[in-house]
């Protein structure tokens, strides 16, 4: 399967206002590519469009809520009015809700499924006929280490991003199955400092955190580029994404053991947060544009990631990891 040079495609970016969207969208449109920038806020996308302009790049931006099938499909039915034809797909939308299970409403549990599940499925059915008119293109749909492992607090995220692991592994073999030469590929990031921990809704009484180790937005960019020339099924992004989904297929009952240790506590901040104190679950964040988020001292690098995206190293990479950390549990018990 061969996908086009970045400089040569057309590319939709949904979620694009801020965090990992908005930086997908300024590298994208400096390699070259012409851009189609959605989110729900309308002033931070013509902020977007006015920053790639203003570098020579050529971007249009529209307002969509990805829980509406009409909205999305006006994304794509955009790219190919703007600029005759849709490449490549990325979808990046995702709101958080931190709370126990017992604590959440039916209302919330759906609104998280709506808005990070559905709204993932949308945009493939927004997309895809799109580019098998082209007779080739990428679908780049940003999940999460979630995808493989739940979380304590976040059970409706979680779920979600179960789901969009599911829809994608049987849009995938269908494409397949019918040979078309379109790419699918799920991008599961670790825990990555943007604005999504400010701006989730919480019921924990302080900002919710993160587990650290956070890892820099632009790795997970750098692996939508990636995926955009290179067709790949899975990347993970972030030495413990690779470590978390093979200690989960090799020890469940180890990661439970360590969740219980850590991740309950990890997960609260020393920054106090009521419940109505501002957010992003049902209407955006005014203004806020940026890109990272406030945790920029736990932040490392990732050595693994240039290994990643070959599939050969992955495993022995994580294999080199996963003995680590075993050692390392055994220590602390």
């Amino acid at each position: 399967m061969q996908l086009k040079s970045i400089n040569q495609q057309v590319v939709a970016v949904v979620g694009a206002s801020s965090g990992i969207g908005r930086e997908t969208a300024l590298q994208f449109a400096k390699r070259g590519a012409k851009l189609v920038v959605a989110a729900r806020g309308e002033s931070k996308l013509k902020s977007l469009v006015e920053e790639i302009r203003g570098f020579g790049g050529e971007a249009t931006h529209i307002v969509a809520d990805v829980q509406e099938f009409v909205q999305v499909k006006a994304i794509a039915d955009q790219a190919v009015e703007v600029y005759g034809r849709l490449d490549t797909w990325v979808h990046v939308p995702a709101i958080g809700l931190f709370a126990t299970f017992d604590n959440t409403t039916p209302e919330e549990f759906k609104h998280v499924i709506d808005v990070n599940l559905m709204g993932q499925v949308y945009g493939a059915m927004a997309a895809l006929p799109h580019l098998k008119r082209e007779g080739k293109g990428a679908l780049i749909h940003i999940s999460s280490m979630e995808g493989r492992r739940s979380l304590p607090y976040q059970s409706a995220y979680s779920s979600a991003k179960h789901g969009v692991e599911g829809f994608l592994e049987a849009m995938r073999i269908e494409l397949i199955h019918e040979k078309w030469p379109i790419s699918v590929t799920s991008i599961k990031p670790a825990v990555i400092n943007t604005p999504f921990w400010n701006n989730g809704l919480t019921k924990l009484g302080v900002k919710p955190s993160g587990i650290p180790p956070y890892y820099d937005p632009r790795i997970v960019v750098d692996a939508i580029l990636y995926a955009a020339e290179h067709p790949i099924r899975d990347l993970f992004v972030g030495d413990i994404a690779k470590l978390l989904d093979l200690a989960q297929k090799i020890s469940p009952s180890l990661v439970d053991s360590l969740l219980l240790a850590i991740g309950f506590n990890l997960q609260h901040s020393n920054e106090p947060k009521a419940e109505d104190a501002p957010n992003n679950f049902y209407q955006p964040v005014p203004e806020d544009t940026r890109i990272d988020g406030d945790y920029q001292n736990l932040v490392i690098p990732s050595i693994t990631d240039a290994l990643g995206k070959l599939p050969l190293f992955q495993w022995g990479t994580g294999a080199l990891l996963m003995l680590l950390a075993v050692q390392a549990f055994k220590q602390n018990e």
